[in-house]
């Protein structure tokens, strides 16, 4: 990455690289890290000491330093900040980079490095960190001149947050954050970079080819995703102003929920795996289809040479690389998605063609029967608490309260009964992680969104194996007094691979039974937190409303079915008309065509 074409004129004093540091930070607008420290960073932490404008969060594991920079970021559209130490440090973020990095979401992390004159020589807590995190990265730095210093962390911002959002990492020798360096002011927003200018206007030509497509359509879906959000609050306001503007379906990818209203009538439900029948077979069945933001992941395509087999395909993105890359398509717009659905809007209005209403209207009267179906349909019955059963509840009461709520997940089947259940109406309340499934994500995702959002709920919820891969977090709620809940669906294995056990591989439930877990509630209160547990369905409102009302963290211990799976399901390598109902719909796990037949 070259430098800025015209940078500000440095600083004539000099100040230590970690003062530098900090200052830059400040410029950028920074006001909480998330870090641990180390010996090859504690400059910058004496620096941080000093001062008192950029907060410090002292997470328990750097992996949830850059999980909770994550939530964060999410949860506010603000480039989240991690700082890390070298070797150990540096490698224990790799995860959640890598999170970042799929899921589109902007970081900047610093790592400390062992002093320049000793790179390479396998010193204490060394680690090719460039090396290792080039691939884990949208972009990464190794600063060995102290002139650079500034610049770089300026760079790095821009990097980060402009074209597709991502995670930029800045390795700092222990000695350039000792010497003294000199400070280089950001350039104007109006001074472009050199060689990084994503491209945000989309083509004026392309729109004008798929508002054409759109009009003549006569089983029209929009298909947005996380690039939505990503663009921020005005995007979705004009995805929904698009979607009522020309009368079409709408449905969102699981990074991409909150960009349109769930409860809206044009909104059909997530895609994908474990998305919805009429989602699902709309998708199947378009003749015209616009991607807004979503690259096409294999979760929601399914089977490539069965992907909507018969539509004109029209695909907005910020990152030209996603188009084409894994499904081919008629109309390709490169640009920003905010800006992307204005100039949609425009065209439409100013395109003298008519819309055939008459066909759509019989297109949402297929959808309509595919509706019916009520694929969510579930029966809670007797004392077993059903695991969509807690969630239904968690989303009626929390919405009962009227409280600002902003759901994490682990990953698993809860969190596509998260998905499923709790209805988002607004953008940055999801945050979940999409593309790498990384267990451990949740909890340090919902303290990174309460520091950002202190007046908010803030609420995990997860299941009793991910819980455990970052539970040492904890303490840093407790440290901090964030009161983030916990919201456990607890069937004592890992849900999502004993489902595919089941259905895929003869029901040989191979190392998915969790045999030695803990008191949840002896584990909170260890944590200085509540612990409250609903053994039976009749227990869950009022422990629903007791996590609610705890001023404090709470981990909230819901003893599910064990034996639940989540459907409709679309098994690996089937098309979106290959899809597997619940039991609970006619007493038998099923399939449907795109007709609406039931297959037995």
């Amino acid at each position: 990455m070259s430098a800025i074409t015209t940078p500000a004129p440095a600083t004539t004093d000099l100040r230590p690289g970690a003062e530098v540091i900090l200052q830059a930070l400040k410029e950028q607008g920074v006001e909480v890290i998330f870090g641990y420290p180390g010996g090859s960073v504690l400059p910058i932490y004496d620096a941080l000491f000093q001062q008192n404008a950029i907060r410090h969060i002292l997470v328990r594991h750097e992996q949830a330093a850059v999980h909770a920079a994550e939530g964060y970021a999410r949860s506010t559209g603000k480039v989240g900040v991690v700082l890390v130490t070298s070797g150990p440090g540096a490698t224990n973020a790799v995860t959640g980079l890598v999170d970042a990095l799929l899921d589109s979401i902007p970081l900047v992390c610093l790592t400390g490095q062992v002093p320049t004159h000793l790179i390479g020589n396998d010193a204490f807590q060394e680690a090719d960190t460039t090396g290792i995190t080039r691939p884990a990265t949208k972009h990464n730095y190794l600063v060995k001149r102290s002139e650079d210093l500034s610049r770089t962390v300026h760079e790095a911002f821009h990097v980060a947050r402009s074209g597709r959002p991502g995670p930029v990492v800045i390795d700092l020798p222990k000695d350039i954050l000792i010497k003294p360096a000199p400070y280089t002011e950001a350039p104007p927003a109006s001074v472009p970079h050199r060689s990084y200018r994503p491209q945000v206007e989309p083509d004026a030509a392309r729109i004008k080819e798929a508002v054409a497509l759109l009009k003549g359509a006569k089983r029209p879906v929009i298909y947005a995703g996380g690039g939505v959000i990503n663009a921020g609050p005005e995007a979705s306001r004009l995805l929904g102003e698009f979607t009522h503007m020309t009368g079409m379906p709408c449905t969102n990818t699981l990074m991409g929920l909150g960009a349109f209203p769930a409860s809206d009538p044009h909104f059909l439900g997530m895609l994908g795996m474990h998305g919805t029948v009429e989602a699902n077979l709309a998708m199947h069945g378009c003749d015209v289809m616009l991607n807004i933001g979503a690259r096409f992941d294999d979760r929601v395509t399914g089977r490539l040479d069965k992907f909507s087999p018969d539509s004109k395909k029209i695909h907005a993105d910020i990152d030209p690389s996603s188009i084409n890359k894994n499904v081919k398509v008629d109309v390709a717009i490169v640009g920003d998605a905010g800006r992307t659905l204005a100039a949609l809007i425009e065209a439409w209005k100013a395109d003298s063609a008519a819309q055939d209403k008459e066909a759509l209207a019989g297109w949402w009267q297929q959808i309509k029967e595919w509706r019916a179906k009520d694929c969510l349909a579930y029966k809670q019955q007797g004392p077993i608490i059903k695991p969509q059963h807690a969630v239904k509840r968690l989303f009626e009461i929390t919405r009962e309260m009227g409280r600002e709520t902003i759901i994490s997940t682990e990953v698993g089947q809860h969190q596509m009964w998260a998905a499923q259940y709790f209805g988002f109406d607004k953008p940055n309340r999801w945050l979940t992680s999409g593309g790498l499934g990384t267990m451990g994500y949740g909890l340090p995702a919902a303290m990174g969104a309460q520091i950002a959002n202190p007046d908010a709920l803030c609420i995990d919820i997860a299941g009793e194996a991910s819980i455990l891969m970052n539970i040492q977090e904890m303490g840093t709620l407790a440290q901090y007094r964030l009161p983030v809940k916990v919201f456990i669906l607890n069937n004592e294995y890992m849900g999502m691979v004993r489902q595919w056990q089941e259905l895929l591989h003869g029901g040989r439930y191979s190392e998915s039974y969790s045999a030695a877990l803990p008191d949840f509630v002896k584990l909170a209160e260890s944590f200085h937190a509540k612990g409250l547990r609903a053994e039976n369905a009749d227990q869950l409102d009022s422990v629903i409303r007791e996590m609610i009302a705890h001023p404090g963290p709470v981990i909230a211990d819901i003893l599910v079915a064990k034996d639940e799976n989540c459907f409709p399901m679309i098994p690996s390598g089937a098309a979106h008309n290959e899809m597997i109902l619940g039991p609970d719909q006619e007493g038998n796990a099923r399939s449907v065509t795109d007709e609406g037949k039931v297959l037995v």
